[in-house]
């Protein structure tokens, strides 16, 4: 990692004022952005911001190198790129959850050298389906696609389990130290489905059973879930990059803690056959990023 990146970074930090919105900018994970500032702030052997419930305030420091670094860190990052300009559209599908967190913020600086997207959010499986069909160029799906189809693994989600503080308080702490399933299955749950893809998953990995708990809604957004779980409704397992602000902030809790986090993997797809550059030139973006684990 380059100076330039962690000068960039404290940038969309001292801007924004939030180190969620930073990681957010950058396409990149809170905790990769908080690595960064401190890498930077232990160089220049002082505090840049003060932390706070409501995001970060930057020291008379932070102040300084911010007019000094600013105008030149933005002429510098367009002036390196040496990447020449594109024309072309490109179709891409994803998950509206992770499109909107992690997707769109990581295919933005591309507009900037020519590119057009077209963003089609769905489910896993009907947007393999339109790639197949060549009605997508690019698809970022959390399910393995079949044959036929060029796959690279991208990055993985960690799934929390997570609840509102209130519902977290009623669970009994020396129970799920011994059996975490019974100490949880009083819980009402907050589900993708009626099938709780992601909570069943979680329950099976984790537990080795299914859930016993009550469902009290089932809405197909994970944002949607979020919302719901803050607003006292149950319990659900979502993915960190989604929940990260809402833990930081006390609005949920978490309801376990495993030994080895639950992951599942984001697959990057595209026919075999694609030659086009514009589609190329994404690729070869998309897997050059620093994901983390999301």
């Amino acid at each position: 990692m380059t100076d330039l990146d962690l000068l960039a970074t404290f940038l969309e930090i001292y801007r924004s004022g939030s180190i969620t919105a930073a990681a957010t900018r950058r396409g990149i994970t809170q905790p990769a952005v908080s690595g960064q500032l401190a890498r930077l702030e232990k160089s220049l052997g002082e505090p840049l911001f003060v932390r706070g419930s409501r995001g970060v305030t930057a020291t008379p420091r932070a102040d300084e190198l911010a007019r000094r670094v600013g105008p030149h860190v933005d002429q510098l990052r367009t002036a390196l790129d040496p990447a020449p300009a594109l024309d072309g559209t490109v179709r891409i599908g994803g998950a509206a959850e992770f499109m909107t967190a992690r997707g769109l913020p990581a295919l933005a600086p591309l507009t900037q050298r020519g590119i057009r997207f077209e963003i089609t959010l769905g489910l896993a499986n009907d947007l393999l389906t339109a790639l197949r069909s060549g009605q997508l160029d690019i698809v970022l799906s959390a399910v393995r696609p079949g044959a036929g189809l060029t796959v690279t693994p991208l990055t993985d989600e960690e799934f929390l389990l997570v609840g509102p503080p209130l519902l977290a308080r009623t669970v009994d702490q020396a129970l799920l130290a011994e059996d975490p399933a019974r100490a949880l299955e009083h819980l009402p749950l907050v589900a993708y489905s009626d099938e709780l893809p992601i909570i069943r998953r979680y329950w099976r990995s984790e537990f080795g059973k299914r859930p016993k708990n009550p469902t009290a809604v089932v809405v197909p957004d994970l944002r949607a879930l979020l919302a719901a779980v803050i607003a006292g409704a149950g319990v659900s397992a979502l993915p960190r990059y989604l929940v990260e602000s809402a833990l930081t902030a006390g609005a949920v809790e978490l309801l376990h803690r495993p030994e080895v986090p639950p992951l599942n993997t984001l697959y990057l797809a595209t026919r075999t056959s694609t030659t086009h550059v514009v589609v190329n030139a994404v690729v070869a973006h998309l897997k050059s990023r620093d994901w983390g684990v999301l």
